[in-house]
C-alpha cells in the first residue's frame, strides 16, 4: 500500500473491538471478504493474541502454522523497537520505528484481494508484556496511507488495551461488537466513548447473535446506550455461522439474514449507509 500525505488518503481503516467471545474475529473475516468481493484492496491485520483469524479467513491449519508472525521475528523486533529476549526488562522502546517494509515481509494471501498481517503475542507464561508489538503495530498503522479502493481491518485482542495504547488513533471507524450479556454491554460502552476520544466519529454499534426484541433492547439499553454510537447493525442468531466454524468462506456468498446484515454493515463502514439494519427475520 502506498505511502502518500494523510490529506490524499481516501481509504478505510476499521477496527473491531468488543469483549472476548462476541464474534469479533468472525467478522473481521466476513467483512474482509466482502470488501474484497467489491473490488477493493484488504489488509486484514490480526491484533489478537490468540491468532484465530487465519482459519477463520480460510488459510488451510498447515498454511496458518506456517505463517511467521512479527513478534516472533525477534531480529525485526530488536531492529524497530529496540527489544528483544537478551534486552532488559524496562529499556527505552524506539517509538517511531520505520516498518515500510513490514506487509511486504510479513503478510500472507488470505483469498483474492486480501492479505493477512498476524502480529502474534505472548505464548507461554511469564513471557512479558506485549509493549514492543503494540509498539509496532501502532507505527504500522500510522505508516500506511491508503488509496480509495484500499481498506485496513484490524481484529483486536479482547477488551480496550488497544485503546489504552492508542493503537486505533487515525481509524476512520470502530466497529464495537456486543451480545446482550452484561458484561459485553459494558465493555462496549466503554470502548465507544474511548474511540471518541481518539477522535474516531463514526462508531457503529453491532448487536450480534440476537435472537429476539429483547436480546436488542438488553444490548442498546437506555443509559448512554445507542446515543453513544453513529449506527446500530443488528446481527440474528444464526446456527449456520457456527457449522461453518472455522472458516467463514461458505458464507459470504450465501442470501441469509445475518449476511445481508454484515453487507448493511460494510455498507455504514465506508459512509453508504445511515440507518438501521433489517429486522431479524
Amino acid at each position: 500500500m502506498p505511502v502518500g500525505t494523510r490529506s490524499r488518503e481516501k481509504g478505510i481503516r476499521v477496527v473491531i473491538t468488543g469483549k472476548g467471545g462476541v464474534g469479533k474475529t468472525t467478522l473481521v473475516a466476513l467483512l474482509s471478504h466482502i470488501f474484497a468481493k467489491e473490488g477493493k484492496r484488504v489488509l486484514a491485520i490480526d491484533g489478537d493474541p490468540q491468532q484465530n483469524l487465519a482459519a477463520t479467513l480460510g488459510i488451510p491449519k498447515a498454511e496458518a502454522e506456517q505463517i511467521v508472525t512479527v513478534s516472533e521475528s525477534t531480529n525485526y523486533l530488536r531492529e524497530k523497537t529496540g527489544a528483544g529476549p537478551d534486552v532488559s526488562p524496562g529499556g527505552l522502546l524506539t517509538l517511531n520505528p520505520d516498518v515500510s517494509d513490514v506487509v511486504d515481509r510479513f503478510s500472507v494471501p488470505a483469498g483474492d484481494n486480501v492479505r493477512l498481517l498476524v502480529m502474534g503475542g505472548i505464548k507461554e507464561a511469564g513471557g512479558g508484556c506485549l509493549c514492543p508489538e503494540y509498539t509496532l503495530l501502532a507505527a504500522i498503522l500510522r505508516h500506511m496511507r491508503l488509496l480509495e479502493d484500499e481498506v485496513i481491518i484490524l481484529d483486536t485482542a479482547a477488551g480496550l488495551e488497544h485503546f489504552g495504547r492508542a493503537v486505533a488513533e487515525g481509524f476512520t471507524c470502530a466497529v464495537v461488537v456486543t451480545d446482550h450479556s452484561y458484561n459485553a454491554v459494558s465493555v462496549a460502552r466503554k470502548s465507544a466513548a474511548l474511540a471518541h476520544q481518539l477522535g474516531i466519529e463514526n462508531v457503529i454499534l453491532v448487536v450480534n447473535r440476537a435472537e429476539d426484541e429483547t436480546d436488542i433492547r438488553n444490548a442498546c439499553g437506555s443509559e448512554g446506550g445507542v446515543t453513544a454510537f453513529s449506527q446500530t447493525i443488528v446481527l440474528p442468531f444464526d446456527p449456520g455461522v457456527s457449522r461453518t466454524d472455522p472458516a467463514i468462506t461458505s458464507l459470504v456468498d450465501s442470501n441469509s439474514t445475518f449476511i445481508r446484515n454484515v453487507s448493511t454493515l460494510a455498507a455504514a463502514i465506508a459512509g453508504r449507509c445511515e440507518s438501521w439494519s433489517p429486522p431479524l427475520r
